[in-house]
């Protein structure tokens, strides 16, 4: 990154860009947030689409270049820092768990949050679509459980933006009615995770720390 000027447009409430808010902080790098308002329609504004044709967050602004999705973010702050391995196999690995929480773990935990949890009525609106989050989420949660018996994360013996990944959503799974109480591996990693150095929660904001 060098000496990149760094602005993070995120929503506070959003477990994907909490992973990018997670990963600056553990990383200690300053940046500037701009908070984007998702539920009064902010991030599609015409000078939001103007930045990001998906009208999502969070959207990295590095020096005037825009980069958006999470993990792809997430990939760029960690080259070269302790959170990417440097060994091909492992960088892979990383990959391999970041690709299963965007496509296994993030459509049934991280959508039932949201319609459950954060949409008013959103139950009603998505009536058909709860069994199915239970059933894809419970199943992630399981190979996750599988992986973390023998690994205490989930790529060798030290965090990864894999783990920061995957623990956005985990950590408030509950929050889309979702039990881990079957989980025990999970919930140890859970407290791996957060005992990692430069450990910050959901609320967290380099405007509240003075980090930048």
């Amino acid at each position: 990154m060098g000496g990149a000027v760094l602005t993070l447009y995120s929503s506070a409430t959003s477990g994907n860009c909490y992973k990018v808010r997670l990963t600056l902080a553990k990383l200690a790098v300053p940046f500037r947030l701009v908070e984007i308002d998702i539920f009064a329609g902010e991030n599609r504004t015409p000078e939001f689409i103007a930045l990001n044709p998906e009208g999502r967050v969070p959207l990295l602004d590095v020096d005037g270049t825009h980069l958006a999705e999470s993990n792809a973010i997430l990939f760029y702050l960690a080259d070269g820092t302790r959170l990417l391995p440097a060994d091909p196999l492992a960088r892979a690995e990383t990959l391999r768990w970041m690709f299963f929480e965007q496509h296994s773990h993030e459509p049934g935990i991280a959508a039932a949050r949201f319609w459950l949890k954060q949409v008013r009525g959103g139950r009603d609106l998505r009536t058909h679509d709860v069994d199915r989050w239970q059933e894809e989420g419970y199943a992630a949660l399981r190979s996750m459980e599988r992986q973390l018996v023998s690994h205490r994360f989930f790529v060798g013996e030290t965090l990864t933006i894999a783990d920061i990944a995957l623990y956005a959503h985990t950590h408030v799974a509950e929050e889309g009615e979702f039990s881990l109480a079957g989980f025990p591996a999970v919930r140890a990693w859970l407290e791996r995770v957060a005992q990692d150095p430069g450990h910050v929660d959901m609320t967290w904001s380099p405007r509240l720390s003075g980090a930048a």
